[in-house]
C-alpha cells in the first residue's frame, strides 16, 4: 500500500485544494448575479475605476494580459463593459447594465466574507488571507 500522507505536506497540493474549495464557495455565492467570481471582481474595478486599463486589470487581479483580454472579450459581449483605445493603452469602462449589477456584486462579495469568516471564524480568515498575500508576494519576487 502506498503512502500518500506526502500530500499533506505538499504545499502545490494543499494550496491547489484550498483554492478548489473556495472557488466553489465563491462560485455558490456569486451564482445570483450569473457571473463568476473573478468577472465580477473584473467589473467591480471597472465600477470603482472607470477606464482602467486592462494592464492595471491584469495586474490586479492577478492573471496574465491574454486572459484578461478573454475576459473582457466576454463582458463586452455581454454589454456588461466597453473597451476604448487610447494610444497603446487599452482602457475598460462599466456599462449602465454593469453599474445597475453593482449592488448584486457587493452583497455576493459580502456573502463570500461572511460564510468564510463563519466557516472558519474572523481572525482565522483574516490570518490566512494575509498569510497568503504575504507568500505569494515572496514567491513572485524570486
Amino acid at each position: 500500500m502506498a503512502d500518500d500522507r506526502f500530500l499533506e505536506h505538499c504545499l502545490f497540493f494543499t494550496a491547489n485544494r484550498l483554492g478548489r474549495i473556495i472557488t466553489k464557495i465563491a462560485e455558490e455565492e456569486f451564482a445570483e448575479t450569473g457571473l463568476t467570481p473573478m468577472y465580477g471582481y473584473l467589473i467591480r474595478l471597472a465600477i470603482g475605476k472607470p477606464g482602467i486599463s486592462q494592464k492595471e486589470l491584469a495586474e490586479k487581479l492577478s492573471i496574465a494580459s491574454s486572459t484578461l483580454t478573454r475576459f473582457v472579450d466576454k463582458l463586452e459581449a455581454k454589454k456588461l463593459v466597453k473597451r476604448r483605445v487610447s494610444g497603446k493603452t487599452v482602457q475598460v469602462f462599466p456599462t449602465e447594465k454593469a453599474i445597475a449589477m453593482e449592488e448584486a456584486l457587493l452583497r455576493a462579495s459580502h456573502n463570500l466574507h461572511a460564510r468564510l469568516d463563519a466557516i472558519l471564524g474572523k481572525e482565522t480568515t483574516a490570518a490566512i488571507t494575509e498569510a497568503v498575500l504575504k507568500t505569494s508576494k515572496r514567491l513572485e519576487q524570486n
